[in-house]
């Protein structure tokens, strides 16, 4: 590996050790340990990738057989968020001293996600995958809905933070943002998955249960990684929002053409023109995409004028509805088991954590914000990380960063000066861990 990663036995180490936890453990000592092993290989992840490396993460993971572990991180952390996070910020007595543990347990399921998005782009990740694969399109298709349905690209240009707000709001509202990102990053996953599955079980539950087609056609009409400012366009690109030129207002972005090939893979596949049902509602929804199929698309992207062929020919004839066949369907089991393990229990989880994981004492937070300082090697993620830094205080482009803990970002002076009251004990912390 690159020497400024880390090494393969360390990598390895990592891989082995990986295991699942129940909602309870969430945010624990030994959790918070395989956060740090999953933060490094997703940073060694995109950088092998990035320069064209050996990927020796995807292969240690599909060798020890890892990758549905990984799948079932990521929908524990969801399944956190929505059943006991959401208590945790209602109880009235919970008013964490610092909210280092909270903030990684919240930014886990966006880390879990970007790893997968690397690695699943090879099909032998896919197959390792097994089983949970059919999770994992569950999955993306609630992230999708939700891209499609709400409005989640949350404030395009800037971001306001109000002072005065409690570390529980700041949180609610972090967990909000990185929503946008994360369901962005399931659209690549779906993309891949698509791409390299043959598993008639994942198809039937891409094609037939949630009917994937017409939610692509949805993202593809309502377009949420782009948005209009003030006569200015913009578009999320690479991490964050970006000014378009008026010539390059009809260019494809990397999210339109992952949107693009996941339908071509669909429709255009042999197994799923005998399994999807092109009834009169799929057939009028499919109709929506002739309109964005114009030359200038195709130009950039020749496959589509196949499936421009496909919905024309469509358009004019009536399918003969799906044959009936045995199927031996795979039922989705993680999020089943994660729920009804728990359920009934949330509350007394919430409680549980708020007294005992999440109210750590001032030597704990030191012992953290020396790990968090081992975790983000600000040198290296800066190598591969291609969002601009924003500052701190009023969201905008940033240039200097905070002298002494080297982890925050400001603009000017006067932002700096006036986040410090809520950047100070954070500041301390970091300084603390890096000297001692």
């Amino acid at each position: 590996m690159e020497t400024t990663g880390i090494l393969y036995v360390e990598a390895e180490a990592f891989v082995k050790s990986l295991e699942t936890f129940s909602v309870k453990e969430v945010g624990s000592l030994r959790w918070f340990t395989q956060h740090e092993y999953i933060q490094k290989l997703n940073m060694q992840a995109v950088l092998d990738a990035s320069v064209m490396h050996d990927e020796t993460v995807k292969e240690l993971l599909v060798s020890f057989g890892k990758i549905p572990v990984l799948i079932h991180e990521l929908i524990l952390i969801e399944v956190w968020k929505h059943k006991v996070f959401t208590i945790l910020c209602q109880l009235q007595d919970f008013n964490p001293k610092n909210s280092f543990q909270l903030y990684m347990v919240i930014y886990h399921e966006s880390t879990v996600i970007n790893l997968l998005q690397t690695i699943l782009f090879h099909k032998d990740s896919c197959e390792a995958a097994g089983d949970s694969l059919v999770d994992l399109v569950d999955y993306c298709h609630r992230k999708l809905t939700l891209l499609a349905s709400k409005d989640t690209r949350g404030d395009a240009t800037s971001c306001n933070k109000h002072e005065n707000v409690s570390s529980i709001e700041e949180l609610k509202e972090l967990s909000a943002s990185l929503e946008f990102g994360i369901s962005l990053a399931a659209v690549s996953v779906l993309c891949h998955i698509t791409g390299h599955t043959n598993n008639l079980s994942v198809m039937n539950r891409m094609l037939c249960t949630h009917n994937m087609p017409c939610v692509l056609v949805q993202l593809i009409v309502s377009c949420p990684w782009s948005c209009q400012r003030q006569g200015e366009v913009l578009k999320y690109i690479d991490g964050s929002w970006q000014k378009i030129p008026d010539e390059d207002y009809f260019k494809m972005t990397k999210l339109d053409g992952q949107v693009w090939i996941s339908l071509y893979n669909l429709l255009l596949n042999e197994e799923s023109l005998r399994m999807f049902d092109f009834n009169s509602f799929n057939r009028d929804q499919l109709s929506k995409l002739r309109t964005f199929l114009t030359d200038v698309l195709i130009d950039q992207m020749p496959i589509l004028v196949e499936l421009q062929r496909f919905l024309t020919h469509l358009a004019c004839t009536e399918p003969a509805p799906p044959k009936k066949q045995l199927l031996l369907e795979l039922i989705p089991k993680i999020w089943m088991h994660i729920v009804e393990t728990h359920s009934g229990k949330w509350k007394a989880i919430a409680k549980y954590q708020a007294k005992e994981t999440f109210n750590p004492s001032e030597s704990d937070l030191a012992q953290l914000a020396k790990r968090l300082g081992q975790i983000y090697n600000w040198d290296v993620m800066e190598n591969f990380h291609q969002e601009k830094t924003k500052c701190g205080s009023c969201g905008k482009e940033a240039s200097k960063r905070c002298s002494r803990c080297q982890t925050e970002w400001y603009c000017h002076r006067k932002c700096q000066v006036q986040h410090w009251p809520k950047h100070k004990k954070a500041c301390q912390l970091m300084e603390r861990s890096t000297t001692s």
